[in-house]
């Protein structure tokens, strides 16, 4: 059975209303005069105006037109209509384009309100605490965390003063010699996703490429493992690998399967394969491993390649393996079908085991699993999760236009754009439930069928780290839709930001919780404020034009690469070697 959308439901019922009733209508004006005949004409044309006139208000209010219905080949899945929640306060759509270039204004006055707080007390420091007007660093000796992770949105916001004063600090203090530990997946995604990103959007500069070359040859040394899965750490100075101080020295799943993006694009530009080989060499021997109906444990040994533990989870430590499984496909202009395979088994296994409702609304979120085999859904979503609502839009479009593409599209696209748009819609729910506007790190939903409210939130779940998963989303959507409902959500939680995490005289702050007003603060700004969350409002307020989802992908860490064509013989040779 296709999926049924409102839209479907209403055409098919006017017009089966519209059938009875002209049938009625014809077998009395047999009889009647030309002039009856006349004037019945007429009235049908009124009725049918009516008629016509609901299906397109219907057809046209995307936001208020969730899906009834939706089935696959394994599992029926259920995506009911939705009383709209009077706390989203849907706003008039605005589709006057001065007034979107006011914001998107904003938010580079946002972002320079941030960054000029970091430049005045952390200058060279991994992170900012605002409150205190001091930074604070990673690493023994830190490596510019913040300085590395906002080089693109610089150049993307045109911030011309303020990139030079970032890459004189890259060309003069930027060492990646340091005796000491760093996290193998954070220094992969934000600085040497970082500097590959600058290196394109600055137009090749060889400082970045550089800079890209030595930070990934010492991050090499982390796969020096028995199986070849990536230790947790490095020595970068050493260039050794050092296990996870916890979980038997466990890798995160996500961690080691969120480097490809990043280690095939150097390889791509620096013309050495040994990158890619090592990146690639993990997708392979996970690919082996028993799954879930493609869904994975959160922990991976280094020492046997062996899975660890049994929890499944789209949140933290699991989120971006199946982020990387689509965007590997879509980087090498959709070459790979390997990782499509293995992108497509997961999502049907989280259609089959994850999805659920909650009551009473019947929010659509996805939810964990405590191990194989186990179907009881644990109805608690991190926040993380909020990336598979754009994710899932993602993969059923490749980065198209939905009106350019809509009639070719497959039913299963259909299915996952139309579940990509609930779940997106469910962490604005989210967002919109508290006090302050701004969403916790995690939610619970009710699963009882007399529970008043849909959204839990237990305390020591209620704070807010400036996260931009459903940002994320919201611009993908708005990107691939055209539905400007997703701007004024964003726009929305783009003002409850700047009410409660904004700090007076530079830079804004983590919340303790996001359901009392006034939140206490937590006197951190983590990287990815500027690096995520503020580049995602600046493009989902921006032109279509910048940065466009059909010639870039963008890795976990908000990074656009550009999507290429691997034509050398060297990855036409590591293409071959992957199964199909």
């Amino acid at each position: 059975m296709l999926p049924m959308t409102r839209d479907d439901y209403d055409n098919g019922k006017t017009y089966k209303v519209k059938r009875t009733f002209l049938k009625k209508l014809y077998k009395k004006c047999i009889p009647f005069s030309r002039a009856r005949w006349l004037f019945i004409i007429i009235i049908i044309g009124v009725i049918y105006f009516v008629f016509v006139s609901k299906y397109i208000f219907f057809e046209q209010s995307d936001s208020q037109s969730p899906i009834n219905e939706v089935n696959n080949e394994d599992t029926e899945l259920i995506l009911p209509d939705l009383d709209i929640d009077p706390t989203l306060d849907f706003p008039k759509p605005v589709h006057n384009d001065q007034i979107w270039s006011e914001r998107q204004m904003k938010v580079k006055k946002a972002f320079k309100h941030a960054w000029d707080g970091y430049v005045r007390d952390a200058w060279g420091n991994d992170e900012y605490h605002p409150i205190s007007h001091r930074g604070s660093n990673l690493s023994k000796a830190g490596i510019g965390f913040t300085i590395v992770d906002s080089l693109d949105t610089l150049l993307i916001m045109d911030l011309k003063d303020e990139y030079k004063h970032a890459r004189d600090w890259v060309a003069n203090s930027l060492d990646f010699n340091i005796d000491g530990e760093v996290n193998v997946f954070e220094t992969t995604i934000r600085v040497l996703g970082g500097l590959l990103s600058a290196y394109h959007l600055s137009g090749n500069d060889g400082l970045f490429l550089a800079k890209a070359i030595d930070l990934g040859d010492r991050l090499l040394g982390a796969f020096s493992s028995p199986s070849g899965i990536p230790y947790a750490s490095v020595n970068l100075a050493r260039r050794e690998g050092i296990g996870a101080h916890f979980n038997g020295g466990a890798s995160s799943t996500s961690e080691a399967t969120t480097l490809q993006l990043e280690f095939k694009y150097l390889s791509y530009i620096s013309d050495n394969y040994e990158y890619w080989d090592k990146s690639q060499n993990i997708m392979l021997a996970i690919d082996e491993l028993k799954k879930y109906d493609g869904l994975v444990p959160i922990f991976l040994s280094p020492n046997d390649g062996q899975f660890w533990g049994g929890k499944i989870t789209l949140g933290a430590r699991g989120d971006s393996y199946y982020e990387y499984l689509l965007k590997q496909f879509i980087q090498t202009s959709t070459t790979e079908h390997f990782y499509r395979r293995m992108y497509d088994e997961a999502i049907k296994g989280v259609k089959t085991h994850l999805i659920d409702h909650s009551y009473p609304s019947g929010l659509l979120y996805i939810g964990e699993l405590s191990g194989y085999g186990d179907d009881t859904i644990s109805p608690k979503m991190d926040h993380l999760v909020c990336f598979m609502g754009g994710n899932l839009a993602l993969g059923a479009t490749q980065g198209r236009k939905v009106n350019d593409i809509q009639k070719h599209m497959s039913d299963n696209d259909l299915e996952d754009l139309d579940i990509g748009k609930e779940l997106t819609r469910t962490c604005v729910e989210i967002y919109f439930s508290t006090s302050t506007g701004l969403a916790p790190e995690i939610a619970y939903f009710s699963t009882s069928d007399d529970a008043t409210n849909d959204i839990i939130i237990k305390p020591l779940d209620s704070h807010n780290l400036l996260r931009p998963e459903t940002v994320e989303s919201l611009f993908i959507l708005w990107r691939l839709t055209g539905d400007v409902q997703y701007r004024e959500w964003g726009w929305k939680i783009f003002q409850a930001f700047e009410k409660y995490s904004k700090v007076d005289g530079g830079g804004y702050t983590s919340l303790d919780d996001v359901t009392v007003v006034p939140p206490k603060r937590r006197d951190k700004m983590e990287t990815f404020w500027l690096a995520e969350t503020l580049k995602y409002f600046y493009l989902l307020f921006g032109p279509e034009d910048l940065i466009p989802l059909d010639k870039y992908v963008f890795n976990t860490e908000a990074h656009p690469l550009p999507i290429f064509s691997p034509t050398s013989k060297d990855a036409q040779a590591r293409i071959k070697k992957l199964p199909r």
